[in-house]
């Protein structure tokens, strides 16, 4: 089992940024793909970002790209989403994920084999 733990949500206005963090724990961190999703109010799980287990390779989603960055620090077992320019439309509950093995895509809930409690980021326009 691999306990992943979000952080680092809360609330900004328009234009700000945040960093979310999520802290991984149980087994070897390294070996697992690591996505961000998120979620608002009424509607589906969105995805967000990934990142390969070397962090040489990142996918976004559409409506973040340019925006926010997804990164990663192997020794801290941790993933980073950094939130630029910050619209009220990213308001949400932001889930870390895991990819034990490689199913093809990133972009989608099925690819993922762990998922975090979650955090809310609420963007005030």
């Amino acid at each position: 089992q691999l306990q992943l733990v979000e952080s680092g949500g809360g609330l900004v206005q328009a234009g700000g940024s945040l960093r979310l963090s999520c802290a991984a724990s149980g087994r070897t961190f390294s070996s697992y793909a690591m996505g961000w999703f998120r979620q608002a109010p009424g509607k589906d799980r969105e995805f967000v970002a990934a990142i390969r287990w070397s962090g040489g390779n990142t996918y976004y989603g559409d409506s973040v790209k340019g925006r926010f960055t997804i990164s990663r620090d192997n020794a801290k077992n941790t993933v980073y989403l950094q939130m630029n320019s910050l619209k009220p439309e990213d308001t949400a509950i932001y889930y870390c994920a895991a990819s034990q093995d490689y199913r093809g895509t990133f972009y989608y809930e099925f690819a993922y084999d762990y998922w975090g409690q979650g955090t809310q980021v609420t963007v005030s326009s």
